[in-house]
């Protein structure tokens, strides 16, 4: 697969993301919505960290391309200087910890629906305002890796 699709993967992705948190979310309020959607997010960045990867594979500067999350992220930390990238691995390591953790249900079926959980000791609260910053803080990432695949950024 080239980094192309791997792109187009990931943004097939996010609209799906997207139509959770702008239609499936707005009806429903639930807790199992918000974690739908992080495994989304979780889903598109993975395409993204492989498009890098594939470059990365590409260019001879590994021989392959990690099959395990953890590898991936190494990888990606090791080769890679680009201070937003770095910044888009340690997003989706949080989300991936965030997918895994146990949590408490607060509120569903309305406004201030919360889904809460601790990581490393600290409370993490989910809610519908910073689930959609998620949303647009991976859109970006994705942006900035097509920009760095392309060389523009």
């Amino acid at each position: 697969m080239t980094d192309d699709n791997y792109l187009e993967h990931a943004k097939e992705e996010l609209k799906r993301v997207d139509h959770l948190i702008y239609v499936s979310l707005k009806y429903t309020r639930t807790c199992d919505i918000f974690k739908n959607i992080i495994e989304r997010l979780i889903s598109a960045l993975e395409f993204g960290l492989d498009a890098i990867l594939q470059r990365l594979e590409e260019e001879k500067r590994i021989f392959e391309t990690p099959s395990q999350p953890g590898a991936k992220c190494n990888a990606i930390k090791e080769h890679v200087k680009d201070e937003h990238i770095l910044q888009l691995v340690e997003f989706y390591l949080l989300l991936r910890q965030m997918n895994r953790a146990d949590f408490s249900r607060e509120r569903e079926y309305r406004r201030h629906v919360t889904m809460t959980m601790t990581i490393e000791g600290k409370p993490i609260e989910v809610n519908i305002d910073n689930i959609t910053q998620y949303y647009k803080d991976a859109k970006v990432y994705i942006e900035h890796i097509e920009g760095y695949l392309k060389g523009t950024s």
